[in-house]
């Protein structure tokens, strides 16, 4: 979702993923680009270029390669709740180039409201599988081995009366 947002509010999207193989699914959301954050030399390529960077990764990772992505001043939020903490980042990486590390939750009713007009006027919708009710097991065991590629949505109809 982050994706289709930004794109839709007209900003240059980069989407970084640890796999080539969602290579192409990020640029089908709406990204313009698509770093792999393994690939040191596609890393190195946008050392100190953003002014933002939006942290959706609800796993524990090393924030320290991003921090050298943001520009002097640049800020990096997140999004993402893992179930155990990040590694702490360099504080030089910080201090020294003015950077920022920020949290956010979602907003209260009035932006809710606001995100769900915008999404109404651009078309935008998230992306889902839908199950049968019968299948809630094995999407719980594909969940566990991540084998999920947005979210699970169970079909009402398939619920019993």
């Amino acid at each position: 979702m982050g994706i289709k947002l930004a794109h839709a509010m007209g900003a240059h999207v980069v989407a970084f993923t640890t796999s080539e193989s969602k290579r192409e699914a990020a640029l089908a959301l709406g990204a313009n680009e698509v770093v792999v954050s393994r690939n040191a030399d596609e890393m190195g390529a946008h050392a100190k270029s953003f002014d933002f960077i939006l942290n959706t990764v609800a796993a524990p990772h090393d924030l320290d390669p991003f921090f050298s992505l943001l520009k002097r001043d640049g800020t990096m939020a997140l999004v993402g709740a893992p179930s155990m903490p990040h590694p702490s980042p360099q504080v030089f990486s910080l201090i020294m180039k003015r950077r920022s590390l920020a949290g956010s939750m979602i907003g209260g009713i009035p932006e809710t409201q606001e995100m769900l007009d915008f999404c109404a006027e651009h078309g935008i919708v998230a992306d889902i599988e839908m199950i049968r009710a019968e299948e809630i097991n094995e999407a719980y065991e594909r969940m566990l081995k991540g084998d999920v590629k947005y979210r699970f949505v169970i079909d009402n109809a398939s619920l019993a009366v």
